[in-house]
């Protein structure tokens, strides 16, 4: 059931990734630090399931994309945000948490080659921070990326909780380690979904036809 959850969330995000790109190089629409991260998401998962397949340790793989993506989705969330003490705190958010997270490697480097909780949880609060701060324009705005954030907040807030209890509970039995793995592979699902769901609401030839 794993197997198959985990699959169909390689294979929603491909057709993202392609739908996406469509919509930048022929329609230039779609945002471009986000078609970055469409693609940078899907060689860190394809990179970190080959790993996994040869027996080795792709850990450093998962702290890489956890980085990455605050950093693509940073930009993202810099790019589209209007209001320039937003702006600004973004940038500063973003450089400081970049700064916290050398430091920690420079004095642990170990941490790199492990499951790092502080970073996933920091990393992940913070771009729930930023979209919640697209959400907040979005009351007097045009709702851009819309669903794209919503499945944004619900996907890091979920998997963030599910990784503390993985880690608190990590002296309990396999069926409990698995049974958070298969519902983060759930809500991988759910996210990819939200973002497809904003593809076909905001950048699809149809939509495009009727604006």
């Amino acid at each position: 059931m794993t197997d198959l959850l985990i699959y169909s969330g390689y294979s929603i995000l491909l057709i993202n990734l392609i739908l996406y790109s469509f919509s930048f190089f022929q329609k230039e629409k779609a945002n471009v630090f986000f078609v970055c991260y469409l693609a940078f998401a899907f060689l860190m998962q394809i990179s970190m399931e080959t790993l996994f397949h040869l027996k080795m340790n792709n850990l450093f793989l998962v702290n890489t994309f956890f980085i990455g993506q605050m950093i693509l989705l940073g930009l993202f969330y810099h790019s589209i945000l209007k209001i320039k003490i937003q702006k600004q705190f973004l940038k500063v958010s973003l450089i400081l948490a970049l700064f916290v997270l050398m430091i920690q490697f420079i004095n642990t480097p170990q941490e790199f080659l492990k499951f790092n909780l502080f970073e996933i949880t920091l990393t992940s609060l913070l771009i729930v921070v930023f979209a919640l701060m697209h959400f907040y324009n979005m009351l007097t705005e045009n709702k851009a990326y819309y669903y794209v954030s919503m499945g944004i907040i619900i996907y890091l807030l979920s998997s963030t909780v599910l990784f503390i209890i993985g880690n608190l509970t990590s002296t309990l039995n396999n069926d409990v380690k698995y049974l958070s793995w298969m519902v983060n592979a759930f809500l991988n699902v759910i996210y990819y979904l939200f973002i497809l769901f904003e593809w076909k609401v905001s950048f699809s030839p149809k939509r495009n036809l009727q604006s």
